[in-house]
């Protein structure tokens, strides 16, 4: 997504509904992931077409797992599974990795026993009982867009921001022990 840091994966560990799969792959494309990911048993593509009216199987790399075992994330990948289980960080006070896999269970279970010791962390959703799959996926990628994008800060008072976030600027590096000589020529000469 257009000035987000860092990139993302979603996942899906046994999930059984065709629809379910497809908004939240919709989702994660609309919001910008690297990769979509299944584990385990999941709907054949074609069937979550009913609900992924953007085709983001064929927009975005795809990989299909047999079992949490089988992963191969990519390198420096973090995976953050989301699970409502004791000990789970919950989502208002997490930090999302900058390189991050997250991961979502089935309808009506939980993550694998084997997912959960994947995972790096897990986190929850502070709700008063289980909510859908694809709204909380979406609740998770709208939260780490909230904390890896770059938008103007919330005023105070109720309303917008009053102008556009301030671009970032690179300074001038800054070298531990002096400049090189290269560059102390180039600043002399420009000088």
């Amino acid at each position: 997504m257009e000035g987000s840091r860092g990139w993302f994966g979603i996942g899906l560990e046994g999930v059984s509904k065709p629809g379910n799969a497809g908004a939240v792959f919709r989702t994660a494309h609309a919001f910008g992931a690297a990769f979509l990911f299944t584990v385990g048993e999941s709907p054949g593509l074609a069937a979550t077409r009913i609900a992924d009216t953007s085709d983001s199987t064929r927009h975005l790399p795809f990989y299909r797992w047999a079992s949490a075992d089988a992963m191969a994330l990519p390198e420096r990948a973090r995976l953050v599974g989301v699970e409502l289980v004791e000990g789970a960080i919950p989502l208002p006070s997490f930090r999302h990795p900058l390189q991050a896999a997250y991961v979502f269970g089935p309808e009506r279970a939980s993550l694998s026993r084997q997912m959960l010791a994947r995972c790096d962390f897990v986190v929850r959703i502070p709700t008063r009982f289980a909510i859908n799959l694809a709204v909380a996926a979406a609740i998770v990628m709208y939260d780490r867009l909230l904390v890896h994008g770059r938008f103007p800060e919330r005023p105070v008072a109720a309303g917008g921001p009053a102008g556009p976030a301030e671009r970032h600027s690179h300074g001038r590096p800054r070298f531990r022990r002096g400049v090189p000589a290269l560059l102390r020529e180039s600043e002399e000469g420009s000088a």
